[in-house]
Order: structure tokens, then sequence, then C-alpha cells
């Protein structure tokens, strides 16, 4: 899979320091994989919230975190919409929200 946008991750990254090492450890995965459909990806990450055809919630860092994702699966492409702690997550849409809007 390609991941969009990497420098979204890395900023991530140096918001929430110690979540960098599994946010991490999860791109190394996902560029690995070729999930041609939700039940494929959810084979791979069995705790991973799949909420339509196309957004799925990952559980980063022992479910402190989380990472909001949209895939294309015909284009092997996965977005990265949104990340943030547990906390921040309970106080947001994840069915809704927007991409972050780079400069």
């Amino acid at each position: 899979m390609r991941v969009i946008a990497v420098k979204t991750l890395k900023d991530y990254a140096k918001e929430f320091h110690q979540a960098e090492q599994a946010l991490f450890s999860w791109y190394d995965e996902t560029i690995l994989a070729e999930w041609n459909s939700p039940g494929e990806l959810k084979a791979q990450y069995g705790n991973a919230s799949i909420l339509n055809n196309k957004r799925v919630v990952f559980n980063i860092h022992g479910n402190s975190f989380r990472l909001i994702v949209d895939i294309e699966y015909r284009l092997k492409i996965v977005f990265v919409v949104w990340f943030g702690t547990h906390k921040q997550y309970d106080n947001i849409d994840a069915k809704t929200i927007n991409y972050v809007k780079a400069n």
C-alpha cells in the first residue's frame, strides 16, 4: 500500500513523541500490505475498526492513540486523515472528520 502523506505521519510523531515508534511500525507494516478489501485488512489487524468501505480506525501504542485513515483498496492507497490520543478521539466524529489541509 502507498501511504499519503508520510510528512503528516512525521508531524504527528513530533507532536506525540511517545507514539512515534508505534506509528512508524504501523507505517512499515502498511507499506508491505496489499489489502484488497476491508476483510483482508481486518484479518491482519483484528482490533482495527472498519467504519465503512473506506474509513478505518487503528489503535496505536496499546490503544493510547487512534489513527483514522481512508483506503482506496483498488488503487492501493492509504490516506492519513487524523491522529490523536484516545481522549481526543472520543471528542470527534471519526466517520465525518476531514483531512487536515496542508499549506
